[in-house]
């Protein structure tokens, strides 16, 4: 199993953060890369017209073995709505259509299909959870299979739910998707960086992830997967550099109607960042280095810790094969205590989030067992 991680991150000792599903804090290495691009543009001399394209391209074929992807599927984009907006564009959706999507969904995927289906008459399908307690994840995913019907244009959904990392069970919605014909789009912005996901064996038709939680980069920064019903859509932006041959510069004049053959077509001006480009690859490359299996492995061990100290209390986390190592929620049975339960972290400088009745706990390489000591013990404190 890896050691611990954080010699490589700038935390401060004192500091218990478990809350990467908010936030990740910048590598060391991620902030340098940011610090070399930012110099570079005191003399932007050294810029060569290679540089739009290269660096761009190393990114891709980066995302492209984080997610068992072909790079030329690759698009470089601002943000995830960014991604649902271009599946919203290029998908057809008519009266009597549904989109389903599940409850309580984050709102990166779930206002491009309200405004669809506003403008066309379809409905949005909202599945919301059935009920807390056991076997919650697993009923939730039959719901949403029941949910997808003949009539079902779109199914839209996260791997891991944002509030509490609910496992959806993507190859069996995937393959109901696929039965009836609808679009099958994959937010993995809660699990591609921290767990394994493999593009080319799940087969969305789009998958989208941001940089700054789990991919470990910049904020502002993103990616798109595109499978063969979007590939050769019409893009959000019609920049330059999503133009054929648009990376010869003297012949950027020659105006074309024609589009790069790949995702980079739908990749969002400006794309060629010399800063928020290099800390993204620096950050991936460190997490191909690590392994999503190992970062899996690691955040279980830390899990294992707090489960058996909460083991005799009322408070709950759902078994491992309905959620991931790196993102869970431990249920509370009186929300009412969640604020004295928020006062107890804060004397400790324990951070995690808050999600509806939840507490979202995120942990990552850079977190000791001590971390999860002070978790249960503040969650002990607030019960008196």
């Amino acid at each position: 199993m890896l050691s611990c991680q954080r010699d490589l991150f700038s935390l401060p000792d004192s500091l218990h953060y478990l809350n990467c599903a908010y936030v990740a804090p910048l590598l060391k290495s991620v902030e340098a890369a940011g610090t070399e691009g930012m110099l570079r543009l005191r003399d932007p001399t050294g810029i060569t017209a290679d540089d739009w394209f290269a660096p761009e391209d190393h990114l891709r074929a980066l995302v492209g073995r984080l997610v068992n992807a072909p790079a030329e599927r690759v698009a470089l984009i601002p943000s995830v709505s960014y991604g649902i907006a271009i599946a919203a564009r290029n998908l057809e959706l008519r009266p009597g259509q549904n989109v389903v999507i599940p409850g309580e969904e984050f709102p990166s995927n779930v206002y491009a299909w309200m405004d669809k289906c506003r403008q066309t008459g379809a409905e949005l399908r909202m599945v919301p959870r059935p009920h807390a307690g056991p076997q919650a994840g697993r009923a939730w995913n039959e719901k949403l299979l029941e949910a997808i019907d003949g009539n079902t244009a779109v199914v839209c959904l996260t791997e891991l739910h944002w509030t509490d990392g609910t496992r959806f069970d993507l190859e069996s919605i995937g393959d109901r998707a696929r039965e009836v014909g609808a679009a099958f789009l994959v937010d993995g912005t809660q699990s591609v960086g921290a767990a394994p996901f493999d593009f080319r064996a799940t087969r969305p038709d789009l998958l989208v992830s941001a940089s700054y939680k789990w991919c470990m980069g910049p904020y502002g920064f993103a990616f798109a997967v595109l499978g063969d019903r979007l590939l050769e859509g019409q893009p959000l932006e019609m920049t330059w550099t999503g133009r054929k041959g648009s990376e010869d510069f003297s012949n950027l004049i020659n105006y074309t109607e024609e589009l790069r053959p790949g995702a980079d077509r739908f990749d969002a001006g400006e794309r060629a960042s010399p800063i928020l480009v290099p800390m993204f690859a620096t950050a991936l490359s460190q997490l191909l280095e690590w392994g999503m299996n190992n970062i899996q492995e690691y955040c279980d061990a830390l899990v294992g810790e707090l489960e058996m100290a909460l083991a005799e209390t009322e408070y709950t986390i759902a078994p491992r094969e309905e959620r991931a190592a790196h993102v869970f929620g431990i249920r509370v049975p009186d929300p009412v205590r969640l604020d004295r339960i928020m006062a107890e972290l804060k004397k400790r400088a324990v951070h995690v989030s808050v999600r509806g009745a939840s507490l979202r706990v995120s942990p990552h390489l850079y977190n000791r067992p001590e971390d999860m000591a002070d978790l249960a013990e503040a969650l002990s404190a607030a019960r008196g």
